[in-house]
This record gives structure tokens, C-alpha cells and sequence, in this order.
């Protein structure tokens, strides 16, 4: 039998339904206090074209959405889209699942890539002088 996901005792269905007032006593203290402060502009506009966007999804239909609003807190009614995230550079996609509650979404967009050095090119820099030719 698979384990039902549940935030601070709560599935994923009784979330949904909660009121955002409710819902904010939940998160942890730095989420409780950005969504007391009130969203900003951006992040007002992303929560309306996310409500478009599951209205559209109950009529069959398809809608990207695309956001620079990194530091949106994933919300309940966010679950099952797919947002793609601004990581500086291109669009990432990003597939909310209810593990990702109460996160930013920027953390899932990473904005840095690990960096792999090579071997350095043919009179690439004075110190590959001393590197031997193949």
C-alpha cells in the first residue's frame, strides 16, 4: 500500500480545500512571514494566470506558464502544474508535486551549473606550455 503524502497531518485534498489563512499558520517562519506581508504585484499576476491555468486544465486544455518569480511560495493549489522557472539564462521546467508545499520555487531552478574543468586547449594559456601534446 503506498504512503499518503501529508503536510504537518494534513492530505493533500484537505489543503486544497483550507482557507490561505489557515494554510499560512502551517509554514514554517520565513513562509509565514512573506505571505503575511501580502504578495507582491508579480507574484499576484503568477497565482492568477496558475488559477487560468486549472480552469483551462478542467476543460482538456494546455497552458504554459512562464515566470521570473522566483521567490513564489508553493502553494497547495499549485500542485500537479508545471511552471517553468527563469534561471537567469533559459525557462526550466518545473512539475509541482506536493513534497515541494511550502518551498520557493526558485529552489528547484538551479541558476549555476558544477563546474567541470577540462584540459586546456592548444595554446590555450602560457601554463599549457607545459602540458604534453597528444
Amino acid at each position: 500500500m503506498p504512503i499518503k503524502f501529508t503536510y504537518r497531518g494534513y492530505t493533500i485534498e484537505e489543503l486544497q480545500k483550507m482557507s490561505m489563512d489557515k494554510f499560512i499558520e502551517l509554514l514554517p517562519a520565513r513562509q509565514r512571514r512573506s505571505l503575511l506581508r501580502g504578495l507582491t504585484p508579480a507574484q499576484r499576476r503568477l497565482l492568477e494566470k496558475i488559477r487560468k491555468a486549472k480552469r483551462l486544465m478542467k476543460e482538456g486544455k494546455h497552458m504554459v506558464i512562464r515566470t521570473h518569480v522566483r521567490d513564489m511560495i508553493i502553494l497547495p493549489e499549485m500542485v500537479g502544474l508545471t511552471i517553468h522557472v527563469y534561471n537567469g539564462k533559459e525557462f526550466m521546467p518545473v512539475t509541482i508535486t506536493p513534497e515541494m508545499i511550502g518551498h520557493y520555487l526558485g529552489e528547484f531552478a538551479p541558476t549555476t551549473k558544477i563546474v567541470k574543468h577540462g584540459e586546456p586547449g592548444l595554446r590555450a594559456t602560457r601554463s599549457s606550455m607545459y602540458v604534453p601534446l597528444k
